[in-house]
């Protein structure tokens, strides 16, 4: 009985049931695709990472460990200082470069024969090295999902290069230009932002990083080895990485705590009088509050499944606009956004439904 009255109070209010379900969606559609963007990102940077085959990194002081946020300031040079320690075989210089031109993404500048030295290397499906300065490497995903071919000229940086080879994707970007053409765009002539080292045995990874910090001039380095750099890429060791989700998440939560609050407290004002006719048929404090809290969840239920699906329909129609973006997903993150949504609306519903039990009958049935 108490159901079939609560889905007929929403539907006899079609337009604030309408809005209530739209702010809920609202509120889960912006924590699932933010989390599906971050989270995309990072995952997608450790994979990179994985891919380009070096056992140890070598970044300045003070070092993100997010890709391509820390420059290039990291003077060539070091690499002599790297390549002269034992068990170091490759000392390769790497650019980092963030851009959002077309879409978010991070271009290499490379040294191609140091940098093609560390295994696995390259696997080019077409063409092949460097030819020339303004010639990029792209893998095979990017030329696919982009109709990119041999030959094409595509738009970096606000320049054009000539696509000189494709690879198999997986060895850290998806597009690769020369290390000296990348200095001269950014400015930053004779600079990396770090060097990937590669050892003659995983096992000298400890004894190689210790000597690396005993080098002049390098104490304050950031060295790790691979397998330490990406343990360190979680939301918890990258700055505000952790911090922005926390506030999506605040925010989202306020839009549906707010707009709940205003639908069931104006919802409750006009039902004075009926409310006052079940108080006086009997009807408990709890009931009352029972009642408004129902409605208020069935709401949120239905904004959640909306929230989810529209989320659903818009990482796919993203991926399919921009093919090269990560995003994340995962049922986890779908439950936090559930129990974040419903608790947030159950919120926004406890003054109003508490205000509706303490209503006296004969106040309500007078009033107008």
């Amino acid at each position: 009985m108490i159901n079939k009255m609560v889905v007929a109070n929403l539907v006899q209010r079609p337009m604030r049931s309408l809005i209530s379900v739209s702010a809920v969606a609202l509120e889960v559609i912006l924590i699932l695709l933010i989390v599906a963007f971050f989270y995309g990102q990072l995952n997608g940077s450790k994979a990179s990472q994985m891919g380009v085959g070096a056992d140890v990194m070598v970044q300045p002081p003070g070092s993100s460990a997010l890709v391509g946020v820390t420059g290039a300031p990291v003077p060539v040079k070091v690499g002599d200082k790297l390549r002269q320690l034992p068990h170091v075989v490759v000392a390769a210089p790497v650019i980092w470069e963030l851009t959002t031109k077309p879409t978010l993404e991070i271009i290499y500048g490379i040294d191609i024969d140091s940098y093609n030295s560390i295994p696995p290397p390259f696997h080019f499906l077409a063409g092949g090295a460097f030819e020339g300065p303004y010639d990029v490497i792209v893998d095979d995903y990017f030329a696919g999902t982009k109709h990119v071919k041999l030959g094409d000229s595509i738009e970096i940086l606000d320049h054009k290069f000539r696509v000189c080879g494709i690879v198999e994707h997986g060895k850290g970007a998806r597009k690769f230009m020369p290390l000296s053409t990348m200095q001269d765009l950014i400015g930053a002539t004779g600079h990396a932002s770090v060097f990937y080292v590669k050892l003659d045995s995983p096992s000298s990874v400890d004894a190689v990083v210790d000597e690396i910090k005993k080098v002049p001039g390098m104490e304050n380095y950031a060295v790790r080895s691979m397998q330490e750099y990406l343990s360190m890429m979680t939301p918890e060791n990258l700055p505000g990485f952790a911090t922005a989700i926390r506030i999506v998440v605040a925010i989202s939560m306020i839009i549906g705590f707010m707009v709940i609050f205003q639908s069931m407290y104006t919802a409750v004002m006009e039902r004075t009088r009926e409310i006052g006719i079940l108080k006086s048929l009997g009807a408990s404090k709890f009931y009352i509050v029972n009642v408004i809290l129902r409605e208020t969840a069935l709401l949120a239920i239905v904004g959640i499944v909306v929230g989810t699906i529209v989320s659903l329909l818009a990482r796919r129609i993203i991926l399919f606009e921009l093919p090269t973006q990560r995003l994340f997903w995962s049922a986890e993150w779908v439950v936090r956004a559930t129990i974040i949504a419903l608790t947030g609306a159950l919120l926004g519903a406890l003054y109003p439904a508490f205000k509706a039990a303490q209503k006296d009958p004969i106040d309500a049935l007078a009033y107008e």
